[in-house]
């Protein structure tokens, strides 16, 4: 009996309700999985390069080689997006000097307001498959659960169809039905783990991007950067005013 039982036998007496359970778990599993490596790597590449786009931005001399460094950056880098929408903003806002655009907003608020969206897109972005960690933490116990009582269900029947209700009878399908239950689980505890993992290391990366802003905020909107760490080498001054070399 011990011989005829497991999961092959499983597999072979489940009808198509079973073996679909069985793939809808088996995809959950290989999403978690593809998500988990998927943005791994990428957070990786993000903070590992977050210091020094940091740096090489305050290390150029104008805001013109600073935006020409930050669209050397890999397409998907984040605090070079940010800079370069910042930068953008207080070029915009300069250009139209004069016009209602000026009268209606002036440049501090001009450059926050492009800063909170660029902010608020990279965090998005931060946040893509952690609907699908968290979804599949949620629900793979239950559609494990699910795919249990119904090879309990199909179990019962077939036993009570022959007669016998006795241990060594009872104990194998039910057994075997059991298998669904742990593979849900299976599914779910690394998927809850990765996605409150992967919360941490965007709040850590979420930190650095309003440090970040508001650094950039003071350097766009006021000429200098306030705060510790470096100065930038040239200050920005307002337009139309001549640039005031700052401390190196």
């Amino acid at each position: 009996m011990e011989g005829q039982m497991g999961l092959a036998h499983m597999w072979a007496a489940s009808d198509f309700v079973g073996k679909f359970v069985f793939f809808v778990m088996l995809l959950m599993f290989i999403g978690t999985v593809w998500f988990i490596v998927v943005v791994s790597i990428r957070n990786y590449g993000i903070r590992s390069r977050a210091g020094k786009v940091i740096e090489t931005f305050w290390q150029t001399t104008n805001p013109q080689e600073a935006k020409r460094a930050m669209e050397a950056q890999p397409a998907g880098e984040p605090f070079s997006k940010i800079a370069l929408d910042c930068a953008s903003a207080a070029q915009h806002h300069a250009s139209n000097e004069g016009s209602r655009l000026v009268e209606a907003l002036n440049r501090s608020e001009f450059i926050d307001r492009a800063l909170r969206q660029a902010v608020g897109r990279e965090s998005a972005k931060l946040e893509n498959g952690l609907t699908w960690l968290a979804s599949v933490g949620s629900t793979a116990p239950f559609v494990g659960l699910f795919g249990t009582v119904w090879g309990i269900y199909h179990a019962l029947i077939k036993i009570g169809a022959t007669g016998q209700a006795s241990l060594d009878v009872v104990a194998a399908p039910v057994g075997e039905a059991l298998i669904m239950t742990c593979i849900g689980l299976g599914v779910a505890i690394p998927s809850v783990l990765a996605y409150n993992f992967f919360v941490r290391a965007n709040r850590v990366t979420l930190g650095q991007f309003d440090e970040f802003s508001h650094d950039l905020h003071d350097y766009f909107a006021t000429g200098a950067r306030v705060g510790g760490g470096p100065q930038p080498t040239v200050r920005v001054a307002a337009p139309g005013a001549k640039p005031v070399p700052g401390k190196a």
